[in-house]
């Protein structure tokens, strides 16, 4: 039987009518769009590649184990696949709209959580495919897997055949708890004997607890409350979205000229965009203090091939008081290096693989009770979240038309208005800013702040290598 893991079935308990924890992808082409049965065709001969788009979740009676995917007897690929078209002209601006939109509803608990929505009339002849799934079901690395199942590598790929199916029998409620705490019992046996190769290597297991303490301390000491910001409280069920785009060249300009990794360009830059809405808002942004949660992959290659989430978190405050750009994004580097080596990271996957073995109705029962305390009084530890996730860096095809845009949309929660999604696609990075619909509909001013964030860099590294000798940058760059 195929049970969620704790941090699949998380997301299904921080899920209620206000706070929705799907995630999505708006995949903009090139040419004339096919026709909506062409979609569906393509889609139903890639469903055998893809079992869980035909599998519900269901619940364990009472809650004695962990949620189960299980076949939909009624599954009804028609469902699943939506059509729209923007009236003319479908400028951007309405594409932005159409997506507050269609992420404002959530997906129904009573099939398959997921569903692909063919949008035309976009400007220039474009159209696109959005890409709507619960996060229950994938993070973002595992999105961005799916969507190279979905879609192909070449543009003049023969369609498959679909593969005959048939559902599976649902197990019976008895079974299923059954199934639940002998997986729990095999969970804690692989724990057992993990602890006893431990004492046989007593130096090297000494030194990883000690290093998940110290993660666990660090994650800890930064929980406590951020002074207040109009980007924190409660939210609605609706929700706003604008994206914008980067040259990933300009991000390697950035790094000959200054340093650092790609993350630490884009977190400069969405703090930048931050340090905009703030001031647009009349906030001070000099005082300001916005803390985002960075989910961390885990994901190792241990040829399992199923889409699920396999992702830790860091915790960090962005440095939205800094008003250079250079100067952002040196302290942005100084602090991820500093704050990798406190093994946050490390810690929230012990966590998770602890939370495991955890009875599946305390768990429940906690979650629920922490959204039930938010809707009251939002939490105020964690004021954003920032993913940035890397995509393939070739064209990708749908039915012979090429992808040109990948826009990424990620939920916000109970407390959190605003998040920002980045994905990188053939040579370009995308940002998709979510915002909470009455309190955050200017999120395009995060949106064209990061994009522009880049461009300023860029700029200052050009002027930057135009003095530098080349000797002195490659050393740099090996340092």
């Amino acid at each position: 039987m195929d049970r969620l893991s704790t941090l699949d079935a998380e997301f299904l308990h921080l899920e209620d009518d206000i706070a929705h924890m799907h995630i999505a992808g708006a995949c903009v082409f090139a040419d004339p769009p096919p026709s909506f049965d062409d979609v569906g065709r393509l889609v139903a001969a890639k469903l055998h590649l893809i079992p869980r788009y035909r599998q519900r979740v269901r619940a364990v009676p009472l809650e004695l184990g962990r949620p189960v995917w299980v076949d939909d007897p009624h599954f009804d690929l028609g469902y699943h696949l939506r059509h729209v078209a923007l009236p003319a002209p479908g400028d951007d601006a309405a594409f932005c709209r159409l997506m507050g939109r269609l992420m404002s509803e959530p997906l129904d608990r009573q099939r398959p959580l997921w569903e692909t929505w063919l949008v035309e009339g976009l400007e220039g002849g474009h159209w696109a495919l959005v890409f709507k799934i619960h996060h229950c079901m994938v993070d973002g690395i595992a999105g961005v897997e799916l969507l190279g199942v979905l879609l192909d590598a070449a543009p003049d790929t023969t369609m498959m055949v679909p593969e005959p199916w048939e559902p599976r029998p649902e197990p019976l409620g008895a079974a299923k708890v059954l199934d639940a705490w002998g997986g729990l019992v095999t969970d804690a046996v692989a724990t057992v004997r993990d602890l006893i190769r431990a004492v046989g290597h007593p130096t090297g297991a000494i030194r990883s607890a000690f290093a998940a303490a110290q993660g666990l301390a660090r994650f800890a000491s930064g929980l406590g409350a951020t002074p207040p910001l109009s980007i924190e409280g409660t939210i609605g069920p609706h929700r706003a979205w604008a994206h914008s785009s980067a040259s990933l060249a300009d991000v390697r300009t950035i790094r000959a000229g200054f340093g650092g990794t790609i993350n630490d360009v884009v977190l400069a830059a969405v703090s930048g965009g931050y340090r905009e809405l703030l001031i647009s808002r009349g906030e001070d942004a000099d005082g300001a203090e916005v803390r985002s949660m960075v989910p961390v992959s885990t994901r190792h290659d241990d040829g399992r091939g199923v889409a699920d989430n396999r992702v830790s978190t860091l915790l960090y405050d962005l440095p939205i008081r800094v008003a250079d750009p250079v100067e952002r994004l040196g302290l942005v580097h100084e602090q991820m290096t500093e704050l990798k080596a406190s093994h946050m990271a490390e810690a929230g996957e012990a966590m998770t693989a602890i939370g495991n073995l955890a009875p599946p109705m305390v768990v429940g029962a906690l979650s629920r009770l922490a959204i039930r305390a938010m809707h009251q009084l939002p939490q105020r530890s964690v004021n954003t979240i920032t993913t940035n996730v890397p995509g393939p860096q070739f064209p990708l095809y749908c039915i012979g038309r090429e992808m040109l845009e990948y826009r990424p949309f990620v939920p916000i929660s109970h407390g959190v208005r605003v998040t920002t999604a980045i994905l990188s696609y053939n040579g370009r990075l995308y940002f998709g800013i979510t915002g909470d619909y009455k309190t955050a509909p200017d999120v395009d001013v995060l949106a064209s702040g990061a994009a522009r964030g880049i461009e300023q860099l860029c700029q200052r590294a050009l002027a930057q290598l135009a003095t530098t000798p080349p000797e002195a940058t490659r050393s740099d760059n090996r340092a």
